[in-house]
């Protein structure tokens, strides 16, 4: 890595910067409903997230990537090979074009999806560039995603919620029943957690182990080209060793809260002492979230410099590229430092503008997020989903069974709209740094180096100022 020049220096300024982005604004996903709950402070909340977005980024993500986002370009090798300096340019221009995006929607507190702006970004670039190699059928799918994802998470969301008020805080005794209920529970719920860990979380880890042989693939991962749901033959899409770990996890959960709820002794009583089982449950799922999502979104930030350092190193581009470790290594601290640094506003949204939330509620939200985006991304449906608009939609659905007034659709409205803007955004964002780059490492050098010294400037005076008003805020208090 010694000896670099200063353009590719600049791009993992930039790619940095894209992790930092993805830190500050998809963190929301983990962490929001837990401090809107108060199952979390925002200080623990920012520190769990942390400490777990960054283990999942680290350890867990995938060793190679993809070097087109998604599939939203169609390029045979020969292609890649014909356009790798346009790509080289084109995907540095579609880095920054997504960070800046991002960056605009943090500042105003609204949770966009990481993965629809990188997408926009690559998007742009296929268009000016080679427009006949734009998958626009991949791209129709995401469009649907931003109705079907969170319509579906709402629904399970809202279930969710509504079998835990049924079952359990209707009852005459919600703590006696909750000692009966709860457990039960627990093991849908970790079963599904524990197929969402394999299946998303670790999927990185697991191709590994397989590459190394130390086991097969094909008996943890479902099948990417799998035709039956027989988990007893071969090319399942639902292994039958996964289901099996699956259960395992979800039977010990509950076994385990069974233990715990026998002999504990409530300091609070009725609706309060139930909401305090739940709050262990909604830090549990959010915590794996913010797991999940270090390993998954890792790519958004390092997918695209991974590219360029192939092209950098091979003078070609291919159509998967290896991600170094100092590569890993950033994209990992720049999410954490992300999280830590900004995180504050996106969270405060997702948590506390768009209804009330409790930690039943949190809890519902967050399973019927995980739930939905497990069963988004099996192969048999395969559509590029957002862990955010997923989310949003399942925080409306459990407020929705509070009635319609419940939900702030003001605060809801300003964000779909922000989803639907990401993707344009970040495309037209990627051409307009395209031209400027000019294809002319001069060029490139020049505005990239005032591009990121505004943009450095602006963050330092927001991120400080926000600092003191805290500050002062808390003196007062």
């Amino acid at each position: 890595m010694f000896g670099l020049d200063i353009m590719i220096f600049l791009a993992i300024l930039i790619a940095g910067y894209m992790a930092w982005n993805i830190g500050a604004n998809d963190v929301a996903n983990a962490m929001g409903t837990s401090v809107g709950s108060g199952a979390l402070t925002f200080r623990n909340a920012i520190i769990a997230a942390a400490i777990f977005e960054f283990l999942g980024a680290f350890f867990a993500g995938d060793a190679v990537t993809d070097t087109v986002r998604k599939g939203i370009l169609n390029f045979e090798e020969a292609d890649l090979e014909t356009y790798s300096t346009e790509l080289k340019y084109g995907f540095i221009a579609a880095m920054f074009a997504a960070a800046l995006w991002l960056t605009v929607a943090t500042k105003y507190g609204l949770p966009v999806s990481t993965t629809h702006s990188i997408v926009g970004g690559i998007l742009g670039i296929g268009i000016y560039v080679a427009p006949d190699n734009v998958d626009w059928e991949v791209v129709t799918k995401i469009v649907m995603s931003w109705v079907a994802s969170p319509l579906l998470g709402g629904i399970l969301a809202y279930t969710t919620f509504v079998i835990v008020k049924k079952v359990i805080m209707d009852a005459e005794n919600p703590i006696e029943r909750s000692r009966i209920m709860a457990p039960i529970l627990a093991l849908p719920t970790f079963f599904v957690l524990g197929l969402a860990l394999q299946y998303k979380a670790m999927k990185g880890m697991i191709k590994r182990l397989d590459s190394e042989g130390l086991l097969d693939k094909s008996e943890w991962l479902p099948a990417s080209e799998g035709t039956t749901f027989n988990i007893f033959e071969e090319g399942a899409w639902l292994p039958l060793n996964s289901l099996l770990l699956a259960l395992f996890i979800g039977i010990i959960a509950s076994l385990v809260l069974y233990w715990i709820l026998r002999e504990y002794e409530f300091e609070e009583e009725g609706y309060q002492g139930v909401e305090k089982i739940f709050v262990w449950l909604q830090i549990i799922t959010a915590c794996y979230v913010a797991f999940a999502h270090g390993a998954n979104d890792r790519s958004n930030a390092i997918g695209p410099m991974a590219a360029v350092w192939q092209i950098h190193e091979q003078d070609v581009l291919q159509s998967e590229a290896a991600i170094p470790t100092w590569l890993i290594l950033l994209g990992s601290a720049g999410i954490t430092l992300g999280v830590m640094t900004w995180g504050a506003r996106v969270m405060v949204t997702v948590g506390k503008k768009i209804t009330h939330i409790t930690p039943t509620r949190g809890f519902a939200a967050e399973f019927g997020a995980a739930t939905t985006v497990l069963i988004f991304s099996m192969p048999f449906l395969a559509v590029p989903i957002s862990t955010t608009h997923t989310l949003i939609g399942s925080v409306v659905g459990v407020g929705l069974a509070g009635g319609a007034a419940s939900v702030d659709f003001k605060v809801f409205g300003k964000i779909a709209a922000s989803w639907v803007a990401s993707i344009p955004a970040a495309a037209f964002g990627a051409i307009g740094l395209y031209i400027i780059f000019g294809l002319n490492e001069t060029r490139f050098i020049v505005s990239v180096s005032i591009i990121l010294a505004t943009i450095i400037w602006l963050l330092y005076n927001a991120i400080t100022t926000e600092l003191k008003s805290d500050i002062r805020s808390e003196a007062e208090g």
